[in-house]
C-alpha cells in the first residue's frame, strides 16, 4: 500500500493532478499561483547578485489581536485563514514589522500577483515619461500603427493606463466560451493557445460607441498592451527594462519572473510573481514618492499624481468598482481609495493586494489563493481589516 507523498500531505492532493486547465482553481491555486513556471512559459527578472533576504520575522502577539470586519470580533490570525491568504507582509516606517505565512507557502517563495502587475508595470511608464522616452498623452498609433481598425486605433495612452478605453470586452473569468478565454488562451493560461499570440489577440478587440475617456472599464488587454507600448517606447523586451529601471533601483532581494506568451510578449497584465518581501518594498518605494535606497526610481510628480491627485471621479462613478471605493479614482492602474488616510492599493483576483496607509506609514503584502476571481463582499472586508492593522502596528 502507497503512502501519501511529501507534496500530497503539505497540499492535499498530488502534483499531477495540477493541470493548465484548473490551476486557477481552489485547491490546486494553494501550489500553482506560487509555481507559475511550470505552467506556462515564463521569463525571469533576476535581482542583484548576492543579495540576502534578512530572515522572517514573525507577527508576535498581533495574530491574537481582534478585529471586526464583518459581523463578529475574529482575531488576525482567523481573518488571514478565512480570506485564503498564502502570505502577508507588513512595514511600517520602511522597516518589515512581520511575515505570515501559510503551512502550503515557504518564506522566501515567489506568488503571482495577477493585477497588481498592472500597477507595476505603469510604474515603469512613469520612469520611462521622466526620462522623455514615454508620452503618456499621445495616441496609441504613435508607438502602435497596427493598431489602426481596432478599439485602440483612436485612443490615447492615458485611456490605456487610466483604464477609460471604451472597450467592448467583458473580463467573464469564468466563461469558457467568452473572448476572455480567447484571451487567456493567446496568453497561453489556458488550454489550446498556441495558434493566437497576445498581440494578434489584442490588436482584434473592437470599441464601444461611447467616446473613450469617460467610464473607467476594468480591461485587463489595455494592461498588456501598455507593456507593448513601453516595448515599443524604449526598445527593449519588458523583463530589461523591469530589471534594469525598477527591480535593481528598488534594491529587490529575489528574482521576479513574468509569463510570457507564444512571441514572448510579457503578460503585463497579471503575470508577474515576486515574493511578498519584495512586494511590500515596492508600495513601499510609493509611500517615499518615488524613492528607494537614498535613489530616485520614478519622479515625485508622477506618485504624487497617480496616488492622490490625479484621476477622473466622474469616469470612476460610472464604473462597476463603485461600491469598494465610493470616492476613490483610478490612476496610472494605482486606485485611490477616496479615505481621508490617503490610503491607496494595488489590487489582484484571487486576493492579491498591495496596500500603501501613508497616514500611518503602513505598508501591508497580502497573497492568497481565494477560490473565487472575484469576492465582492470579501474585497470589503479585507480593506477594512487592512484599516484596522494598519492601526494597530
Amino acid at each position: 500500500m502507497t503512502g501519501k507523498t511529501a507534496f500530497e500531505t503539505r497540499y492535499g492532493f498530488r502534483r499531477n493532478e495540477v493541470l493548465l486547465g484548473n490551476w486557477r482553481v481552489s485547491p490546486f491555486n494553494r501550489w500553482s499561483f506560487q509555481n507559475l513556471g511550470e505552467l506556462v512559459p515564463t521569463a525571469r527578472v533576476a535581482a542583484a547578485p548576492g543579495a540576502a533576504e534578512a530572515p522572517r520575522r514573525d507577527m508576535d502577539g498581533l495574530l491574537g489581536e481582534k478585529v471586526t470586519v464583518a459581523t463578529a470580533p475574529e482575531t488576525v490570525a482567523e481573518f488571514l485563514l478565512r480570506s485564503s491568504t498564502d502570505a502577508l507582509t507588513v512595514m511600517k516606517g520602511g522597516k518589515i514589522i512581520g511575515d505570515w505565512f501559510a503551512p502550503h507557502m515557504e518564506f522566501g517563495a515567489r506568488h503571482i500577483i495577477f493585477s497588481i502587475s498592472k500597477s507595476v508595470t505603469a510604474i515603469i511608464a512613469g520612469i520611462l515619461e521622466g526620462e522623455g522616452v514615454f508620452d503618456p498623452e499621445a495616441p496609441v498609433m504613435d508607438y502602435i500603427p497596427e493598431a489602426a481598425g481596432s478599439a485602440y486605433g483612436d485612443a490615447s495612452v492615458r485611456h490605456v493606463l487610466d483604464m477609460s478605453v471604451s472597450l467592448d470586452f467583458e473580463e467573464a473569468y469564468l466563461d469558457p466560451e467568452s473572448a476572455f478565454a480567447r484571451y487567456r488562451r493567446a496568453t497561453l493560461w489556458n488550454p489550446g493557445g498556441g495558434t493566437e499570440s497576445l498581440r494578434e489577440f489584442i490588436l482584434t478587440l473592437q470599441r464601444l460607441a461611447e467616446p473613450h475617456g469617460q467610464t473607467f472599464r476594468y480591461r485587463s488587454p489595455n494592461s498588456d498592451l501598455l507593456g507593448l507600448l513601453l516595448e515599443r517606447a524604449s526598445g527593449q523586451r519588458f523583463t530589461d527594462l523591469m530589471r534594469e529601471k525598477l527591480w535593481l533601483p528598488l534594491g529587490a532581494l529575489s528574482e521576479a519572473s513574468v509569463g510570457v506568451d507564444m512571441e514572448g510578449t510579457a503578460r503585463t497584465a497579471g503575470g508577474i510573481s515576486v515574493t511578498p518581501r519584495d512586494l511590500a518594498r515596492l508600495g513601499e518605494m510609493m509611500r517615499q514618492g518615488g524613492t528607494a535606497n537614498g535613489r530616485r526610481i520614478v519622479p515625485e510628480a508622477w506618485v504624487r499624481d497617480t496616488t492622490s491627485t490625479g484621476g477622473s471621479s466622474e469616469a470612476w462613478r460610472r464604473g462597476a468598482m463603485l461600491p469598494l471605493f465610493p470616492k476613490g479614482r483610478y490612476r496610472n492602474k494605482w486606485y485611490q481609495t477616496g479615505f481621508e488616510n490617503g490610503a491607496y492599493c494595488g489590487i489582484g483576483i484571487h486576493g492579491q493586494w498591495l496596500y500603501v496607509d501613508p497616514s500611518t506609514e503602513v505598508v501591508i503584502a497580502k497573497m492568497s489563493s481565494q477560490p473565487e476571481p472575484v469576492d465582492d463582499p470579501l474585497d470589503i472586508e479585507i480593506v477594512a481589516f487592512f484599516e484596522a492593522l494598519s492601526r494597530m502596528v
